[in-house]
C-alpha cells in the first residue's frame, strides 16, 4: 500500500511538474505565441489564428495593437459571416475591457464596411457609432458607402436614417465652427447630399416615409442643398405622407431644375397620386388632359418638323432634339435606364488602406444609390414617357374612373373621357375608353351608372355602336326592369342604333315572362321586318369572358380588377392627417387634439400616421408623457376594434417617448408588441438613451419597504435594462 501511495505521489508530482513547465514556458514566451499568431493571420488560417488569439487572451490578455488590427482586418477581408462575427465580438470585448485604444480607426472603418456589405447592418452601425463615441471622425465618403450597403435591407435602411440623424445632430444650427482648423476632421464627417439621398431612398423603398421626413427636416439645419435626385426623392416622401401643399411648392424647383425624363415623370406621378389620395378629381383629370394636349401638340410639331427636315435634306438634328425645343414636357434622356450594374469586386484591406481619400468607396456608394433610385423609379405606374413626352397610362384612367364612379360623378366622368378621346389618338367608336367603362359597369351590375354614362355620350353627340345598347338592354332584361328597358329602347331608336338578334331575343323573352304576348309579337315582327340575321354578335360576352379568364389585360379588365380588389379610399383621412400634422409640427397640441376629435366625429378613422403626428408632437414639447400614455391606451383599444395596424415608425416613436420619460412599464408593453410582430428595434439607441437619462436609476439595493407600485416600476426598469443589455 505504501508503494502505491508513493507511486501515486510520484505520478502526481510528475504531472504537476509537467503542467507547471508548460505554463511557465508559455508564460515566458509570449513573443513566440505572437509570432505564430502573425503567421496564421498571414496564411489566412483563420481557425488557427483564433485559437492562438484565445490562448494569448487567457495568458496575457490582448496582444499588441498591430496584431489585434491585423486579425480584425484579416477576418473582415474574408467576408465570411463566422469570422466577421468573431471580429465584431473582438471589438465588443475591447470596449468592455476599456482597451479600445488598441483599435485603429482605419481597421474599424474597414470592419464596418465589410459587415454592411455582407448583410449585417446592426453590428456595422454599432462599429460606426463606437468610432464616433471615441472621437474618431470618419470622412463622409467612407461612411456613406457603409450606409449604401446598409440601405439595401429593411433594418439597415432604418439604421441608416438613425445614423444620419445622430451624426447630423452634431452639425445642427452651426454648432461646429468651420473657421477653426481643429474642426476640420469633424467637418469631414458632415453628411452631404449623397448620404441623405441614400438614406432617404432606403426609407422609401422599405416603407418608412415618416422617418424620411425627419431627415428632410434636418437638411436645412445642417446646410445640405438639394440636387435633382433629392428633389425627386422629396416628391416621393411628400406623396407617401400626403403632403400635397409641399408637393405644389416643390413644383417651382422641379420646373427650374435640369431633370431627366424619368425624374420628371416621377414627380408628376407623385403629384397625380396625391390628387387621387385627397379625392381631388378635378385637378387629377385636368393634369391628364393637359398631358394629352401637350403630347398632341408635340406630335404635330414633330410631324411638321420632320417634313421640313426631309424637304431641306438636313440629317444632323435628331427628332428628339426637336421635340425638346418644341414642348415643355421634354427633358434630357434618362440616365438610370442605362445605368450599369455594380460589378466591383470586394475591396481588399491592402487596397482599402492605400485609398486614403476613400474614392473607391465613394464610387461604390454612387453605384448603389443609382440602383436604389432605379428601384424607386419602378414604382411609377400612372405616367410614362414617349420620346420625352409625358403620357398617362391605362392605370391612371382606371383609378380616375373608379374614383368618379364611387363619388357618383357620372356626368363629370363622361365629360373627362370624351375630352380625353378628342385629345388622344382617335379610336373606333366601340373601342373607346368610355365604352369600356360602360361595359365594366354592366359587368359589375352597376346598370344605373352605365345608363347615365350612355345618356351623357348621347347628349354630347358622341355616336356609339349597337353593342353597348344591346349589352345594357340584356342586363335590364335579366334584372326585369321594364321601365328602364322602354326608356333605353326609345333612346336607341332616336340615336338610329340597330339592335342585334340576341338583344331582340332577350327582349321578347322578357315580355313573355311578363305575360305581354302582344309586346313580344310586336318585337318579333320588328326584328323580322328589319331583316336582322339570327346569328347576332357576341362582342360583349367575349369581352367579359376574356376578362374573367385573365385574357388580354385591357382597360376593362384592369378596371374590373381595380374595383373588385382595391378597397375604397377614405380621402377625408388624408385631409385630417394633414391638419393634425400641421398643428403637431407647430407644437399646437390643443388644436391637434381638437382636430382629432373632429376627425372622429365626422366618421373618419385615425390611422398610424394620425397617431404618429400626435406622439411626435407631444414628444417635441417635452414632459407630455402622461398624454402619450393616455394616447397609447387609446391606440391599443382602437387597434383591437378596427383594422388599424401599428407600424414600425409609430411604435418606435412611442417607445422613445416612454424610455425618455422613464415610463418603463409602458415601454416594455411596446417592446413586447414590437417583438411579437417581428418589428426591428434599434437596441443601441435605447441603451444610449437609458444611460443618458436613467444611468443611476435603481442602481443600489432596493429599500426594505416598497409599495406595490414602486416594486412594479423597479421591476419594469430592471427588465428594460436587461433587455438593452446593460447587465
Amino acid at each position: 500500500m505504501g508503494n502505491a501511495v508513493l507511486d501515486y505521489q510520484d505520478g502526481s508530482i510528475r504531472s504537476f511538474s509537467s503542467m507547471c513547465g508548460t505554463v511557465l514556458v508559455q508564460a515566458r514566451d509570449p513573443a513566440k505565441l505572437c509570432e505564430e499568431l502573425e503567421n496564421a493571420i498571414d496564411g489566412h488560417r483563420y481557425t488557427d489564428a483564433w485559437k492562438l488569439f484565445e490562448q494569448h487572451m487567457g495568458m496575457e490578455g490582448f496582444p499588441r495593437k498591430s496584431i489585434v488590427n491585423m486579425l480584425l482586418a484579416s477576418f473582415s477581408e474574408s467576408l465570411d459571416v463566422q469570422w466577421l462575427e468573431k471580429a465584431y465580438g473582438l471589438v465588443e470585448r475591447a470596449f468592455a475591457e476599456s482597451k479600445q485604444n488598441l483599435l485603429e480607426k482605419e481597421t474599424m472603418i474597414y470592419l464596418s464596411f465589410c459587415l454592411a456589405s455582407s448583410g449585417m447592418p446592426v453590428p456595422s452601425s454599432t462599429v460606426l457609432r463606437k468610432l464616433v463615441e471615441m472621437g474618431e471622425f470618419l470622412p463622409v465618403s467612407a461612411w456613406s458607402a457603409i450606409l449604401a450597403h446598409m440601405s439595401q435591407m429593411a433594418s439597415g435602411a432604418y439604421l441608416a436614417a438613425e445614423l444620419i440623424l445622430e451624426i447630423g445632430y452634431l452639425f445642427q444650427d452651426g454648432r461646429v465652427d468651420p473657421r477653426k482648423k481643429s474642426n476640420r476632421p469633424l467637418l469631414a464627417m458632415k453628411p452631404n447630399t449623397m448620404a441623405f439621398n441614400i438614406a432617404l431612398a432606403g426609407c422609401l423603398l422599405f416603407g418608412t416615409a415618416r422617418k424620411a421626413e425627419q431627415l428632410l427636416d434636418m437638411m436645412p439645419r445642417v446646410g445640405v442643398k438639394a440636387d435633382a435626385n433629392l428633389l425627386i426623392i422629396m416628391a416621393h416622401i411628400y406623396e407617401k405622407n400626403g403632403r400635397r401643399e409641399d408637393l405644389r411648392k416643390l413644383k417651382r424647383h422641379i420646373d427650374e431644375a435640369h431633370l431627366s425624363d424619368v425624374q420628371f415623370r416621377q414627380f408628376y406621378n407623385c403629384l397625380l397620386t396625391c390628387h387621387l389620395k385627397f379625392g381631388d378629381l378635378d385637378s387629377a383629370s385636368h393634369m391628364v388632359l393637359e398631358m394629352l394636349r401637350k403630347a398632341k401638340e408635340a406630335r404635330n410639331s414633330l410631324s411638321a418638323a420632320t417634313f421640313v427636315f426631309e424637304a431641306v435634306g438636313s440629317g444632323n438634328t435628331s427628332t428628339r432634339e426637336l421635340v425638346s425645343e418644341q414642348s415643355l414636357s421634354l427633358r434630357k434622356s434618362d440616365g438610370l435606364e442605362n445605368a450599369r450594374p455594380n460589378t466591383s469586386l470586394p475591396v481588399s484591406y491592402k487596397e482599402f488602406s492605400r485609398d486614403r481619400n476613400f474614392l473607391k468607396l465613394e464610387t461604390e456608394a454612387k453605384e448603389i444609390l443609382d440602383r436604389l433610385l432605379g428601384r424607386l423609379q419602378m414604382q411609377v405606374e400612372l405616367i410614362t414617357t414617349e420620346r420625352g413626352i409625358l403620357q398617362p397610362t391605362e392605370r391612371i384612367y382606371v383609378k380616375l374612373v373608379k374614383a368618379f364612379l364611387e363619388d357618383g360623378k357620372t356626368k363629370e366622368l363622361a365629360e373627362f373621357l370624351i375630352k380625353a378621346e378628342k385629345e388622344d389618338s382617335p379610336v373606333s367608336t366601340d373601342d373607346s375608353a368610355l365604352v369600356h367603362v360602360i361595359n365594366s359597369c354592366i359587368s359589375l351590375g352597376w346598370l344605373d351608372q352605365a345608363h347615365d354614362l350612355l345618356d351623357e355620350m348621347r347628349l354630347a353627340g358622341v355616336r356609339t355602336g349597337s353593342s353597348v345598347y344591346s349589352s345594357l338592354l340584356k342586363a335590364y332584361c335579366k334584372a326585369h326592369r321594364a321601365g328602364e328597358i322602354t326608356s333605353l329602347l326609345r333612346d336607341a331608336r332616336k340615336a338610329g342604333v340597330q339592335l342585334d338578334s340576341s338583344c331582340y331575343e332577350a327582349l321578347i323573352q322578357s315580355r313573355v315572362l311578363q305575360k305581354d304576348n302582344e309586346g313580344a309579337l310586336h318585337l318579333f315582327k320588328e326584328m323580322k321586318g328589319a331583316k336582322i340575321p339570327r346569328s347576332g354578335h357576341l362582342e360583349f360576352e367575349i369581352l367579359v369572358k376574356g376578362c374573367a379568364e385573365g385574357g388580354e389585360a385591357g382597360l376593362m379588365a384592369k378596371l374590373l380588377r381595380e374595383i373588385k380588389e382595391e378597397q375604397r379610399v377614405d380621402c377625408g383621412v388624408h385631409d385630417w392627417n394633414y391638419v393634425i400634422h400641421f398643428f403637431s409640427r407647430k407644437r399646437l397640441m390643443q388644436d391637434a387634439e381638437k382636430a382629432l376629435k373632429k376627425m372622429r366625429s365626422l366618421g373618419h378613422a385615425p390611422n398610424a400616421q394620425t397617431f404618429h403626428s400626435m406622439v411626435t408632437g407631444y414628444a417635441a414639447i417635452g414632459g407630455k408623457y402622461v398624454e402619450v400614455t393616455e394616447l397609447w391606451g387609446e391606440m391599443k383599444s382602437f387597434a383591437s376594434s378596427s383594422s388599424m395596424k401599428f407600424d414600425q415608425e409609430l411604435l418606435d416613436a412611442v417607445l422613445y417617448t416612454f424610455v425618455r420619460g422613464g415610463f418603463f412599464v409602458r415601454a416594455n408593453e411596446v417592446v413586447e408588441m414590437m417583438e411579437k410582430g417581428n418589428t426591428f428595434i434599434d437596441k443601441y439607441k435605447y441603451r444610449t438613451l437609458f444611460l443618458k437619462y436613467h444611468k443611476t436609476l435603481f442602481k443600489g439595493k432596493p429599500p426594505k419597504v416598497q409599495t406595490e407600485a414602486q416594486l412594479r416600476r423597479r421591476e419594469a426598469a430592471l427588465t428594460f435594462k436587461k433587455w438593452v443589455g446593460l447587465f
